[in-house]
Order: C-alpha cells, then sequence, then structure tokens
C-alpha cells in the first residue's frame, strides 16, 4: 500500500475516509495488515504529507491510533493528549490539519477503562495533572447514574466508561463551540466530526455517527 498523494487525497471525502478507518480496525482485529514498506512511505512522503484523517485519541500506550486503525507513514494526523479533551493548541493543530493540510475527518477517540477518566471521577490531585484532570469533570458531573457516590469512582468502570463516552460528546460539542473554522467546514460538507470507542479488551472501535 502506497502512501497518499495530493491527487489520492483528493478523491477521499468524509465518508470514505470514515470507511477506510473502520476497514483498517477490522484487519487490526483480525491480526491482518494492510502490506506496507514502510521505508518506501518515508521516501514517498518526504517531500509532503496528505493525510486524510485527524484523530483525537488519549496517550495510553494501548490505543496508538496508527496501529488500532491499520495505516501508514502519512495517512492520519495523530493528537494525543490523557482523556482526549482538547483545548486552544489542539483546536489549532487541527485547523491546520484540516483547512490547510486537507484531511477529511476528525475522530475523537475515547477507550475504556481509561486513567485519565478514573483519575476524573476519583477527584486525584497530583501536580499539573490536577488542572488537566479539571477539563474532564464536566464529563464525570454529567454523567447522572448511578447517584450513589460510593458507586462514582474509578472501582466501576460502567460509570468510568460512561464518562469516557460522555467525555467524548461533549469535546465534538467543544470543538463545534470553540473553533468556527471547523464548524462551518463541517456544515459546509467538507469533512465530518464522529467521536468513537476503542475497547481495550477486544481492539474494537465502535463508531458514534
Amino acid at each position: 500500500m502506497k502512501a497518499h498523494t495530493r491527487e489520492t487525497q483528493a478523491t477521499m471525502t468524509p465518508e470514505k475516509s470514515l470507511q477506510y478507518l473502520k476497514e483498517g480496525n477490522v484487519r487490526f482485529q483480525n491480526n491482518l495488515k494492510a502490506n506496507r514498506n514502510l521505508l518506501e512511505q518515508v521516501n514517498d512522503t518526504s517531500d509532503g504529507q496528505f493525510p486524510f484523517a485527524t484523530i483525537l485519541s488519549c496517550i495510553d500506550s494501548r490505543v496508538s491510533a496508527e496501529l488500532v486503525f491499520d495505516q501508514g507513514l502519512g495517512d492520519i494526523f495523530s493528537v494525543r493528549i490523557a482523556g482526549n479533551f482538547v483545548n486552544e493548541d489542539i483546536l489549532g493543530s487541527m485547523e491546520f490539519a484540516c483547512k490547510l493540510a486537507g484531511t477529511k475527518l476528525i475522530v475523537v477517540l475515547g477507550h475504556t477503562s481509561c486513567g485519565a477518566i478514573k483519575g476524573a471521577c476519583d477527584d486525584a490531585k497530583l501536580g499539573n495533572l490536577t488542572r488537566m484532570l479539571s477539563k474532564i469533570k464536566p464529563a464525570v458531573k454529567a454523567v447522572s447514574e448511578p447517584a450513589d457516590e460510593s458507586k462514582r469512582t474509578s472501582a466501576n468502570l460502567d460509570f468510568v466508561d460512561a464518562v469516557s463516552a460522555k467525555n467524548i460528546e461533549l469535546t465534538i460539542a467543544r470543538i463545534h463551540e470553540e473553533s468556527p473554522v471547523l464548524s462551518d467546514m463541517e456544515k459546509n460538507g467538507q469533512i465530518m466530526i464522529v467521536g468513537a470507542m476503542y475497547d481495550i479488551n477486544t481492539g474494537e472501535v465502535k463508531f458514534i455517527e
């Protein structure tokens, strides 16, 4: 499989880009990697890059977007931060990726048993981590069940995953609210912004469309 060129990127639509990622995840789950010569892709991309998707994911070592979607060099922009939330810098990076570099799809990728989500659920405090986790707290508060405070902790994995899903939803809402550039591109059909959840037990990505 060759690296994307300006010409192949131009043929990509938001829908086609999403389908590429879905097919890549199926290959990953079945341990069937696409045939790529990565050193060849290094040479092919030395003069430029033409990715088709931008993926915001967690720093979790088990959730490498390139691996779980079976993509090669030059295929995707990968933005990683614990808890996969957005801030001004990340929004700027996404605007560059879509408006200037031509990607057609943004995926906000959360995952099950997320450590950052667990920390927010438990109100963990440690240096700069305290301020970082405050960005995820709105998702914790937005999940109403269970009402019993003793069950709203990292020990309750169903609650943790519910907060993860809500965090994806709120992150997409923030992209729409805080980036008129991306919001307008989506309204005009130039890009799609979707959420997805990676299951660390199975390797499956479930898209929230």
